[in-house]
């Protein structure tokens, strides 16, 4: 799978030194920011989803974009709870295409990126009139975003809009109490992409450094 030991070792690099800080980066504080809509759900019980609009800022950097939609394809196709019969069969296809890849540089063929990506856009093809709009039914979230991540990846000019949508789409989680808003296990899903933050900017700042790449 995606080298997440990677991640976790960057993480774990930055974490041991409290007094570093990366007052470099316009977006050095981004992570603080993700761990403040985390304590607002365990507070509140829910948050907005519009609170993951603070990363349009931090995606400027195309690269970053292609970071992360590797990076929320290889989370996403860990959910293979109750998975169909082609279901399995698609996670088993993604799983081949992510396995080995840098997370902070991806290079994944495009021709095998996309062959997957195609065959995940087909799988959940329905859609429906609803009113005065087209809606396209998602029996499968996690291998749509497995789809929306490889989609990022092979985008070329994707917008941090479509960043911050994926992050959203990734984060969201159904209370009967709340509706569909960040709640429950939301919380631990932004501490996962607040890791891959902190993650990408320790890369960008001493990634010729660190001892794992």
């Amino acid at each position: 799978m995606v080298r997440l030991d990677q991640l976790e070792e960057a993480v774990k690099l930055t974490k041991d030194r409290p007094t570093r800080r990366f007052d470099s980066v316009p977006d050095a504080d981004m992570r603080h920011k993700l761990q403040k809509i985390v304590v607002e759900i365990k507070d509140c019980g829910h948050a907005n989803l519009t609170r993951l609009t603070v990363l349009k800022k931090w995606f400027g950097p195309a690269h970053r974009l292609r970071s992360f939609g590797i990076f929320i394809a290889n989370q996403a196709s860990q959910r293979t709870h109750e998975a169909t019969t082609e279901a399995v069969e698609l996670f088993r296809e993604a799983h081949e295409i992510l396995a080995g890849v840098n997370i902070f540089e991806p290079n994944i063929p495009r021709a095998g990126a996309a062959r997957v990506y195609a065959r995940l856009q087909a799988f959940q093809n329905e859609h429906r009139n609803q009113k005065w709009t087209t809606v396209r039914m998602i029996q499968n979230q996690s291998l749509f975003l497995v789809e929306g991540g490889l989609g990022l990846y092979l985008r070329r000019g994707g917008s941090p809009t479509d960043g911050y949508r994926l992050a959203a789409a990734y984060c969201e989680h159904y209370d009967p109490r709340y509706g569909t808003g960040f709640n429950g296990p939301s919380a631990a899903w932004i501490e996962e992409i607040a890791d891959f933050v902190l993650a990408i900017e320790t890369y960008e700042q001493e990634g010729s450094k660190l001892p794992f790449l």
